[in-house]
């Protein structure tokens, strides 16, 4: 007599399965790059995937034309835990999918699916999540999806992340975008200087202010700024001019501060060449919080397909997301998988590459192994739930 596989191998052997199907949905998604808020290609694919494997699908999520949620209750109801797989689709200007979206998408669906074909009809409680998020790339989707309320219920949320280091507790830096609008007078630069108003001169004194306060700063914070409106014509005084920054540091009340030393160093650098200036602040992502138990589940099963697991780097190499104010609330990983060599970084041509290469497929299937058997164990474990609720307790203060 045969002796029954298990919930586990019965998810590894569906993944086997799949993978050169998911393989090619992932160079599909790389191949065909949509930036945020517009990622009706791959939403489509993604949700139509789901639709067609037995999810019950709700497009348009939350208000959003490309978020979606898909979700399949277990066969002994909903009593039980809600699991929810995070996608990410949208793509960066210019260079694609240079942060590897079309990997964690992939292995977003593949994880889901392998845990309801392993899961289904055992007895087993609770719900398999994945929810498609938008424009993590400065947009802000998840944030926007808290909002509307998308994530109630959740109690415990996954995804990975493509890098060149493997890593399963690497947090993030809170952040902020600014954008300055200064304003002057325009003159005749050689005939009227006297007449005009620099905008430009201001917008150029705020750069100057800012380096001034950086020695004064804790380490880790960032401050990057660019011009992206400094005049029409070298002979005709800038009326108008136009900086764009972003404020980052580990700790978001400390990143706070520094923001507002930053508007107070645009109002007085406007100020002091007569001209004034606008600011007007976007979207503010919160530093992410790593749930230890989760992390380390997921890294045992790093360690017994043969990856090495590293420490994170003890300063710098950190950038920030809108996953880090969903794990602000829901207990939540976001591991790094290896799919490119050490000094390659995300947000670069060589890193789009990589998410399209033998080795950036090979870790999307490792992370959805990973992810799948984490899932099982968090549906069918009362005890590992527990710590993850008790953790997350005990990092934001709330209820465990």
């Amino acid at each position: 007599m045969a002796i029954a596989e298990s919930p586990k191998d019965h998810a590894l052997s569906v993944l086997d399965g799949l993978e050169p199907e998911l393989r090619r949905f992932s160079l599909d998604i790389h191949a065909n790059p949509e930036l945020a808020f517009e990622e009706h290609y791959a939403a489509d694919r993604l949700t139509d995937w789901l639709a067609n494997h037995g999810f019950e699908v709700e497009r348009s999520l939350g208000g959003l034309e490309t978020a979606f949620l898909a979700r399949w209750p277990m066969a002994a109801g909903r009593d039980g835990p809600r699991i929810a797989f995070i996608a990410e689709y949208d793509a960066l200007p210019g260079i694609g999918h240079a942060c590897g979206h079309n990997l964690i998408c992939t292995a977003a669906i593949a994880a889901a699916t392998a845990v309801v074909r392993a899961l289904d009809g055992s007895g087993v409680q609770g719900e398999v999540l994945v929810i498609g998020t938008p424009a993590e790339e400065g947009g802000g989707g998840k944030i926007k999806l808290l909002d509307a309320g998308a994530f109630k219920g959740v109690d415990a949320a996954m995804m990975f992340h493509g890098g060149n280091r493997t890593m399963v507790t690497r947090g993030s830096l809170a952040a902020t975008r600014v954008t300055m609008r200064f304003h002057g007078q325009s003159a005749h630069a050689a005939s009227f200087p006297h007449l005009g108003v620099n905008a430009l001169d201001a917008c150029i004194q705020t750069f100057n202010a800012i380096n001034a306060l950086r020695q004064h700063l804790r380490d880790e914070t960032r401050i990057h700024g660019i011009i992206t409106h400094g005049g029409v014509a070298p002979n005709i005084v800038p009326d108008y001019a136009e900086a764009r920054f972003s404020i980052r540091h580990r700790s978001f009340g400390y990143m706070q501060e520094v923001r507002d030393k930053v508007f107070a160093a645009a109002r007085h650098a406007a100020a002091s060449v007569g001209a004034r200036v606008e600011l007007e602040e976007g979207v503010t992502y919160k530093e992410r919080i790593i749930n230890g138990p989760m992390a380390a589940r997921f890294g045992t099963y790093l360690e017994q397909f043969g990856e090495e697991v590293k420490e994170p780097l003890k300063s710098g190499g950190v950038g920030s997301s809108d996953y880090g104010n969903l794990s602000q609330e829901v207990p939540a990983i976001h591991p790094y998988i290896a799919i490119a060599d050490d000094g390659i970084s995300a947000h670069t041509a060589a890193f789009a590459e990589a998410a399209a290469s033998e080795r950036g497929l090979r870790g999307m299937m490792l992370a959805a192994r990973c992810l799948a058997l984490t899932g099982i164990d968090l549906l069918s474990e009362p005890e590992l739930l527990a710590q993850v609720r008790a953790e997350f307790a005990q990092a934001t203060g709330a209820k465990p």
